[in-house]
């Protein structure tokens, strides 16, 4: 196992984590990587604060490379997350819709969710779509495609 350098507080941060831990107002998680950093600066090994705590000597080595990167912020708030992009647009979502309350293809007596996904990409709404994403926006609006009574298709 590599030699990890030591993590050594400063006064100003030492006193930031005991008050901190001491107030007690923050989630279980970001307590516990207070606790570990405080662990790790009166010199306990990566090994015995993860016992100690219960969670994975990764967890301790993250906390510590976080600490000497990016100091006591970077500890003990998250990093944002990237938020996925969404699958359809507004008005992809509306012409999908729309799609799925007209008549339904000769030889057919409802619309699917393949058929769905395959009409909207002849028509050029999108270039490919899951049929899982149609099922969600389906769901979403209340709308089933086989069933009559909701006005997905015509009586």
């Amino acid at each position: 196992m590599p030699t990890l350098r030591p993590v050594h507080l400063s006064e100003t941060d030492h006193e930031r984590l005991s008050v901190f831990l001491h107030r007690g107002k923050a989630n279980v998680r970001t307590l516990k990587r207070a606790q570990i950093l405080l662990k790790l600066d009166a010199g306990w090994s990566a090994a015995r604060v993860a016992e100690a705590y219960a969670v994975h000597p990764n967890t301790v080595t993250t906390m510590r490379t976080r600490y000497l990167t990016g100091g006591l912020d970077a500890v003990l708030t998250d990093r944002k997350q990237l938020r996925r992009r969404a699958a359809l647009t507004g008005a992809q979502q509306a012409h999908l819709i729309a799609i799925a309350c007209s008549p339904v293809p000769d030889g057919h007596d409802h619309w699917t969710l393949r058929l769905l996904a395959g009409k909207a990409v002849e028509l050029g709404y999108v270039e490919h779509i899951d049929i899982g994403t149609i099922r969600k926006l389906l769901k979403k609006t209340s709308s089933s495609p086989g069933n009559t009574s909701t006005g997905a298709s015509p009586a």
